[in-house]
């Protein structure tokens, strides 16, 4: 698991069977594609966990796809 140097107490990035997500405080919101370089979201969220999964795009040079 990797946290964020800000939001590090409720923005983490975490792996599961295989798969990197994004993770907002216990919360998978996003799935992370490294070979297409994107992060796609799990819905719709609130606009403090929106943030959180901008952040970590930015951070790790990813496009966010919205669904």
């Amino acid at each position: 698991m990797r946290k964020f140097a800000k939001y590090k107490e409720n923005l983490s990035l975490t792996s599961s069977n295989g798969t990197d997500w994004v993770k907002s405080y216990d919360t998978l919101v996003a799935k992370i594609n490294w070979n297409e370089r994107t992060v796609e979201t799990l819905g719709w969220w609130s606009q403090t966990t929106s943030k959180h999964i901008n952040y970590a795009a930015k951070q790790l040079n990813l496009t966010v796809i919205k669904n």
